[in-house]
């Protein structure tokens, strides 16, 4: 490696670990604060952003700055290897469907605060870097990384995870008929054993890709999606336990049978 590129990975270590320790700091602030998101809203956390441009402006980044890295000619001198190429269209894949498809699929919905709105923005801007940067620019694999177990393991894991979080947005989704208002308990696939099934498919998708990868980055991002979604996992349950009397209380939080 040359000197820059020696500095361009020291970046991204350090760059992982700030990650992982912000997602340290959110976890605990979180425990005495409810995320002010969805039913959690308040206009305490700045003005409303409409809920579909939100969705879109915040996730875009994670998709427009890896791209910018491989097309508009950004040194991307490991994106010519196809397991960094395999490795970048899972990460992408995510969020074409985040950006580009989830915000046009959303019936009603409450308007998002500004500010949790700015933080998620500046979060896939950064982790959009991240990410990018590592797998087209550092990301050192063998020949033969795709029939690595990791690799492998890691793909099943991504691919199970990214169906989950699917279907369990397909079931929110379709709640409330059109014209209906209000909320109603969900109901089928992963919800019948946990609150946070959506919740639940994006960490195990997002735990695939860091084994498929194999580094600190993709790591930082799977112990930060951790944090956050659990926390918010939790908010969600107690929620739907204050209000609804009849919610299953065989129901776990996030883990089936066990949390």
């Amino acid at each position: 490696m040359t000197m820059n590129e020696i500095n361009g990975v020291q970046l991204l270590e350090y760059m992982s670990w700030c990650m992982i320790f912000s997602g340290i700091l959110a976890f605990v602030v979180l425990q005495f604060v409810n995320i002010p998101y969805g039913r959690q809203a308040s206009s305490a956390f700045g003005f409303p952003v409409n809920v579909k441009l939100a969705w879109f402006v915040q996730e875009i980044p994670s998709l427009a700055v890896p791209a910018v890295f491989i097309i508009l000619g950004t040194p991307a001198t490991r994106f010519s290897q196809p397991s960094n190429q395999i490795l970048i269209a899972m990460f992408l894949t995510h969020y074409v469907q985040r950006a580009l498809i989830y915000p046009f699929l959303i019936r009603g919905g409450k308007a998002t605060p500004f500010i949790p709105f700015i933080l998620a923005f500046i979060f896939c801007m950064y982790n959009g870097y991240l990410q990018g940067r590592y797998l087209s620019q550092y990301g050192i694999y063998p020949e033969d990384w795709i029939t690595d177990p990791r690799f492998i393991v890691g793909f099943v894991l991504w691919l199970a995870g990214l169906l989950l979080n699917l279907h369990s947005d397909h079931v929110l989704r379709t709640l409330r008929k059109p014209g209906e208002m209000g909320y109603k308990i969900p109901r089928g696939g992963m919800f019948e054993y946990v609150s946070g099934a959506n919740f639940l498919g994006e960490i195990i998708e997002w735990t695939g890709f860091a084994v498929a990868c194999w580094s600190l980055q993709s790591a930082a991002f799977a112990v930060f999606t951790f944090l956050i979604l659990s926390t918010r996992a939790k908010q969600h349950h107690k929620w739907y336990l204050q209000k609804f009397e009849d919610y299953p209380k065989s129901r776990k939080i996030l883990v089936p049978f066990l949390y």
